[in-house]
């Protein structure tokens, strides 16, 4: 995967200014070191940053159709590229290179914007038709691959990063306090928003058609679960544990595809080591592996990484964290998430890609997606005892912000959002609390209520899940943007079209067996891995919090949580950040993340934010 920017002007009356394209790819340099290239004329200017991984020598984009009509940037893998390319050929196209994206501009050539269905990849791309003076952009079903858009003055201007975006000088810095609210209330910001007002993430499986001056945005994919009573699961649990362990061997197969060297992490859980497996039965010459492990032995996993590491003798590397590595690396994290962030582990994934490029390695194979699509986190059991204890208890209040939310005022997700109202307006400075109503995120929809209606419960957090916590937190700020920081590609098996498309059609009780969550993949995970990690409850992984880095006495933290810092803000209130200060610095005083809130690490993230991208606060 690379980095690729735009500008198109949708008027189309010769405005563009061709010098803005080299500053803002100059911005992508790290998500593609190997060389930089571009398309310009009165209508467009594309840009191209490249991470050479496949097709080295021929590789480089822009990349053009055979009379050159139109013009491709991509940022991606199309996995199932040698597939498609044949039938290609077969139809008469004429290849310039041996790049797997090039199959994407001849097939939109044969079969126009329906070709999408044919993908099987991570992937934002670009399509200018010369011809037909419009733009062709879509992102990847899942969202592995970034787009971030924004219209101004009728210029569509779009990168891989908002960074890039930033560098047009039409293109207003202001944040965006409904996306500040859910990074507050969900797991992070929800697209289309970001936390830039007016600057908005493409959703995953969707694209935009730009002609003639009018921008349409379509989805063409999502995780639809069958409604119950739809479909009988007639086959048998054999059935579906081989087709599930032969989709995934393929998606290993497809994601080993590289001209460069490869890699795994191994988190010390069953996901990671499930693909480790994979791979060292694949291709028992891949051995490099990869951990985080922390010098607070209450939230290490070492011990499982090392076994892990050992049963199936990779080369492995483990990279030390402690609470200092933290403050060290906060504002890099920032800069590259492009947001304030309610967790500190995104430093922690830093210091894990940074030991990878250390070793001159550019792909690493992870385990994201495994949680979400076969009932991985605690509260897919909390659902199931609820269900079978059929109590209620919760004010009315609480239940008109499910409903609303979520149309069932029984499904509970993370928190109870009523309570959770007065804690965020007690952060919140007085002049926020006066427009609460207008940015608080609980007024604005952040899922289709319709795609869960009257489906299994399992399927019903699958689907929140997946929409909340996936596409713009575990594989945006966490995963894309912090694995890109050292120029290294994150790869996700679990992810692949194949498999998730599979998954929507396998019996719930499968993935939860009982009060057993993943029981689908511990079955296929037998053959493979050592029965201790198999058995081990799950464990979320966390790094230290805002205690730790109050108790560093780091001057640029206590400047940044000063009372004066956050009263000029604006945005946060200075007493309460006082009282919580004074909390979290009790001695005896500790966080069971994630269960509890760290209440403080957005306000002082926040705060390197304003610092990172040059902006004054609320004003």
């Amino acid at each position: 995967m690379c980095g690729i920017s735009g500008i198109f002007d949708m008027r189309d009356v010769g405005r563009i200014n061709k010098n803005i394209i080299t500053d803002m790819i100059g911005k992508l340099n790290h998500r593609g070191p190997d060389g930089a290239d571009f398309y310009q004329d009165e209508q467009v200017s594309l840009g191209f940053a490249r991470l050479s991984i496949i097709d080295l020598e021929t590789g480089m984009q822009p990349i053009y159709n055979e009379d050159k009509s139109k013009v491709l940037i991509c940022n991606g893998e199309i996995f199932n590229y040698l597939e498609l390319r044949q039938g290609l050929i077969r139809r008469g196209h004429v290849f310039s290179t041996n790049s797997d994206v090039e199959v994407i501009i001849h097939l939109y050539e044969e079969y126009g914007k329906d070709f999408i269905h044919q993908l099987n990849g991570q992937f934002a791309f670009v399509i200018y038709d010369k011809n037909k003076k419009s733009l062709f952009c879509a992102r990847d079903h899942l969202g592995i691959a970034p787009f971030f858009y924004t219209v101004e003055e009728g210029f569509f201007i779009f990168a891989s990063e908002i960074k890039a975006i930033l560098e047009h000088p039409i293109v207003k810095r202001k944040i965006d306090l409904v996306g500040l609210d859910q990074i507050l209330t969900f797991p992070g910001v929800i697209a289309p928003r970001t936390f830039f007002e007016n600057i908005w993430s493409l959703e995953n499986g969707h694209f935009i058609e730009i002609k003639d001056s009018r921008l349409r945005k379509v989805e063409y994919w999502d995780l639809i679960y069958p409604k119950i009573g739809e479909i009988e699961y007639i086959q048998s649990e054999d059935y579906y544990i081989g087709k599930l362990d032969d989709l995934l061997t393929k998606s290993v197969e497809y994601r080993l595809m590289s001209d460069v060297p490869l890699a795994f992490y191994v988190s010390g859980g069953l996901d990671s080591s499930i693909i480790a497996s994979k791979i060292n039965t694949i291709n028992p010459a891949i051995k490099h592996s990869f951990s985080i492990a922390f010098t607070d032995k209450s939230i290490s996993e070492s011990n499982y990484q090392q076994m892990m590491a050992k049963h199936i003798q990779s080369k492995h590397t483990e990279a030390l964290f402690s609470p200092t590595d933290i403050s060290t690396r906060l504002f890099q994290a920032i800069r590259h998430s492009e947001s304030a962030l309610k967790e500190t582990y995104n430093t922690a994934s830093l210091v894990l890609s940074e030991a990878v490029k250390k070793n001159r390695i550019k792909v690493v194979l992870s385990g994201e997606g495994a949680d979400e699509l076969f009932a991985g986190y605690v509260g897919y059991r909390f659902d199931r005892m609820r269900n079978q204890s059929n109590t209620t208890s919760d004010s009315h209040e609480e239940n008109r912000l499910r409903s609303c939310l979520w149309g069932d005022e029984s499904f509970i997700y993370e928190k109870q959002y009523h309570k959770f109202e007065a804690i965020k307006r007690e952060l919140y400075s007085q002049e926020i609390n006066e427009m609460y109503d207008e940015i608080n995120c609980l007024n604005h929809p952040v899922i289709n209520k319709e795609r869960i209606r009257n489906v299994d419960l399992v399927h019903k957090r699958s689907y929140v899940d997946y929409k909340l916590r996936l596409p713009e937190h575990l594989l945006a700020d966490h995963g894309d943007r912090m694995c890109f920081a050292n120029s290294v590609e994150g790869r996700y098996p679990f992810l692949d079209k194949n498999i998730v498309d599979f998954v929507r059609f396998i019996p719930p009780n499968l993935k939860l067996k009982m009060f057993e969550e993943k029981y689908i993949l511990k079955q296929i995970a037998k053959k493979g891995v050592p029965n201790e990690i198999i058995k081990r409850p799950k464990y979320t992984f966390v790094a230290p919090g805002s205690p730790d880095l109050l108790r560093q006495d780091v001057a640029f933290i206590h400047d940044l949580l000063s009372y004066d810092t956050i009263k000029k803000q604006g945005i946060f209130n200075p007493d309460t950040i006082e009282k919580l200060k004074k909390q979290y610095l009790q001695p005896d005083f500790k966080l069971n993340l994630p269960y509890d809130i760290d209440m403080l690490i957005v306000p002082l993230t926040l705060g390197v934010f304003l610092e990172e991208f040059k902006m004054a606060g609320l004003h």
